[in-house]
């Protein structure tokens, strides 16, 4: 249910939950004033996704909070200091990432020091490209002490360029 004459009403309020929920800039990083942004509503008008022209932007669940798409995802990468919000993996686990397969706590690199359990990740290679978007199961000290575990649940993956 996407309303074309509604333009980007309501993107200052996204903006707010989304500096809120991953920092100052966020906001205006995923929802740039000067684009045009396309809003999927609920029945009740209840936003539900931003897509822009190269896709998913983030889908915003009834929790309030956001879930990132991989646009989304590259999004944050390019505004946020590094290593906030980003789960840094290498090339041995490159290939399972991209097809959407868990990041394992003992193939963390680094991580940002602000995640907890629950918040949405960009999880990048190590020499910075984007390879996939979830969620994190630990936090960020932990991905990086623990040998076992899960780290992140991968929600969507960057294929590898043929």
């Amino acid at each position: 249910m996407s309303d074309p004459a509604d333009g980007n009403a309501g993107l200052p309020a996204l903006r707010t939950i989304a500096d809120y929920q991953f920092g100052a800039s966020a906001g205006a990083s995923l929802f740039p004033p000067t684009e045009s942004l396309t809003i999927k509503r609920t029945s009740s008008g209840r936003p539900q996704q931003v897509h822009c022209e190269d896709g998913r932007l983030v889908s915003f669940g009834t929790d309030g909070r956001f879930t990132l798409g991989i646009e989304g995802g590259r999004r944050l990468d390019d505004a946020l200091p590094v290593p906030a919000y980003r789960v840094v993996v290498d090339d041995e686990s490159e290939p399972f990432v991209r097809e959407e397969k868990n990041v394992f706590a003992k193939f963390v690199l680094d991580a940002g020091a602000e995640i907890r359990p629950g918040d949405e990740v960009v999880v990048v290679h190590e020499r910075g490209e984007v390879l996939a978007v979830g969620t994190a199961e630990l936090d960020g000290a932990a991905m990086g002490d623990f040998e076992t575990g899960m780290a992140v649940s991968v929600r969507e993956g960057v294929p590898a360029e043929r």
